[in-house]
């Protein structure tokens, strides 16, 4: 069995795809939760060409399934759906990732609030 555990070093810019295998994006950071410990989100880079005007969209980590055929994370949501998911941009200031703006982002995904 390999090492059940992936530093957060290995995870930034882990590619995310679809159920389909079209990719989505990558993995630009991750959100922990101070006091448990818990990853909370997954922020994946979408859009923009070459690293200029793309967004962040905080994806809910639970979401996420890593697929070793394809080397990256699989979220079960298509490009439609993540278009109109809760977003940011990469040069605007980041979201204080609050208890009202989780409970946004995971009632979105129809993900339980932890």
């Amino acid at each position: 069995m390999s090492n059940p555990v992936i530093s957060s070093d290995k995870v930034h810019g882990t590619s995310v795809y679809n159920p389909a295998g079209q990719k989505l994006g990558s993995i630009d950071d991750l959100v922990i939760d101070k006091r448990s410990g818990v990853v909370r989100y997954a922020a994946l880079e979408f859009g923009g060409f070459l690293g200029i005007g793309t967004d962040r969209y905080p994806l809910p980590w639970s979401m996420l399934t890593y697929d070793t055929e394809l080397d990256g994370y699989v979220v079960p949501i298509d490009q439609v759906a993540l278009d109109k998911a809760p977003h940011y941009d990469a040069q605007a200031e980041r979201p204080d990732y609050s208890d009202d703006y989780g409970r946004k982002v995971y009632d979105y995904y129809g993900v339980a609030w932890q």
